[in-house]
């Protein structure tokens, strides 16, 4: 009785994860009963909505009863935004979807900036409660504190993925899903539920009532996906985060100037890994259960510049900013000078999308402006716009110089504060401590070899990348075993005592 209510007990301090043995054991006992309906699409549609919900209920406790509201808000919502004799009804019914779904948002993401701005221009002296743990309370006789509001796991991703489902419905590119079940198992999909990417309704919606597919070579490339994903995260971003990145970031002033550097482009390395690691498995165990999720990254450090960076970083996301705001802002079609000032707005929203904080509307803004001068750039010389190939040599520099902005803009998303990120530009600038590389790299040579050795797989050539995978692909079932062993074994070795949760679980 004790190890069941253990099981199915949500615990803040063991949150299900990838990363944990834990999830395997639930994807296990998920695969078998999915492998006895998985032919019948009502019935499986409707055993992974439930599925899903209970491994939100494990990653986020009783935040779970947030995202059935979202479902059942915007499941009605785009019904009676496709029902409205008018556009103004339309409208309005739509501004119902967008203020629910923003409204959760600043609630959980902002408030006590919000309340912060208001007590300093007022001379007021709120609080921030915690609504759903006192509702909570109230229901369950639990003692949830009411004090600190706790940001619900993946809100923003399920809140963007609604609100683009009723804008879809609005602007006539989508009929609205007719069983709830089906809308509920498309919002809270759990491969791609906390951390994305944000799946667009049009793009998911038909495999639902599609008949299951999974060829071998589509689960070579599954088990390859999650394999590598998991790499990336505890190999890589966690050894390096707990080792070095982490201990300079949080005291930048103890170190000097090149190792605090080599931190910055060890958090491009990290984040990278971290983030991307969890699309990788996401897709991976959705292709496992017949499901395709969109492309997330794209080798985005051989950018060519930070408007090809933001094609293939974060995909989902900038494409979603691109479609749900920067061209409802005018895009282009309002001339040059609106253009530039809607790359900057939209850039600035994102920033703030990560957080109410400076640092993440300086990183936002500090993008937005490049994207401006880029695009700036472009219409002073249009001739390198339209010039099909680069030379190497005008490649190379080109991606070094767009990895090298892209680093130094990670510095405020990573930052604890505005003077860390400060203090570790001084300590850039002021005292490198070029006398101490010999002996710094001697201290760190692990850390800094797994750094290099990562930049560098990244860095291959995509056609040697392909050629990796496919041999993965097609090679003898009992040498996927045994890669798949090795690799195990590897990352079981190398884990951290603690687990470290993924990066973007805080968004």
């Amino acid at each position: 009785m004790d190890l069941l209510s253990g099981i199915l007990a949500y615990s803040d301090e063991t949150p299900m994860l990838f990363t944990r043995f834990y999830f395997w054991g639930f994807f296990f006992v998920l695969l078998a009963g999915y492998s006895l309906i998985y032919k019948r699409n009502n019935l499986r549609n409707a055993y992974l909505f439930v599925m899903s919900l209970f491994f939100y209920y494990k990653t986020g406790g009783y935040f779970f009863s947030l995202l059935i509201f979202s479902t059942i808000a915007d499941y009605t919502l785009g019904h009676l935004i496709y029902r409205a004799g008018s556009r103004k009804g339309k409208m309005l019914w739509l501004a119902g979807s967008v203020i629910i779904n923003i409204g959760l948002l600043a609630y959980f993401k902002y408030a006590y900036f919000i309340t912060e701005l208001i007590n300093s221009a007022a001379g007021t002296d709120f609080e921030v409660v915690n609504f759903p743990a006192l509702l909570h309370n109230a229901l369950t006789g639990a003692d949830a504190d009411i004090s600190v509001i706790v940001l619900p796991v993946g809100i923003s991703f399920f809140t963007f993925q609604t609100i683009s489902y009723t804008v879809d419905v609005y602007r006539g590119k989508l009929k609205p899903v007719g069983n709830i079940i089906d809308f509920g198992f498309y919002v809270s999909f759990f491969p791609q539920l906390v951390a994305g990417p944000i799946v667009r309704a049009a793009e998911f919606m038909p495999q639902l009532y599609a008949s299951f597919r999974l060829t071998v070579q589509e689960m070579g490339h599954a088990i390859f996906l999650i394999i590598g994903g998991l790499i990336k995260k505890m190999v890589i971003s966690d050894y390096i985060s707990v080792n070095f990145v982490d201990r300079v970031f949080d005291n930048p002033l103890s170190y000097t100037g090149f190792e605090n550097m080599i931190a910055v482009y060890g958090y491009s390395v990290q984040i990278y890994c971290d983030f991307s690691g969890y699309t990788d498995i996401a897709i991976g165990v959705a292709m496992l259960l017949g499901f395709r999720l969109p492309i997330n990254f794209n080798s985005p450090y051989k950018a060519v510049s930070v408007t090809d960076f933001w094609r293939r970083w974060h995909i989902s996301l900038s494409t979603w900013l691109r479609d749900y705001l920067y061209i409802p802002l005018g895009g282009n079609r309002k001339g040059v000078l609106r253009r530039y000032a809607n790359l900057v707005v939209t850039m600035l929203l994102g920033g703030l999308w990560h957080g109410a904080d400076l640092r993440f509307i300086l990183w936002g803004g500090v993008h937005g402006v490049a994207l401006a001068l880029h695009k700036m750039w472009q219409e002073i010389l249009p001739g390198r716009r339209n010039k099909r190939r680069m030379t190497l040599w005008g490649r190379f520099l080109s991606v070094f110089f767009t990895f090298q902005f892209v680093s130094f803009a990670w510095i405020f998303f990573r930052a604890e504060n505005m003077e860390a990120a400060v203090n570790m530009l001084s300590q850039m600038f002021y005292d490198f401590g070029g006398g101490l590389v010999f002996e710094v790299v001697q201290a760190h040579l692990n850390v800094f070899m797994l750094i290099a050795a990562a930049m560098t797989l990244h860095w291959l050539p995509a056609a040697v990348k392909e050629n990796i995978r496919g041999t993965f692909i097609r090679s003898h079932p009992v040498i996927k075993v045994a890669v798949v062993a090795l690799a195990v074994f590897v990352i079981y070795q190398v884990r951290t005592a603690e687990i470290q949760p993924f990066i973007y679980f805080r968004f």
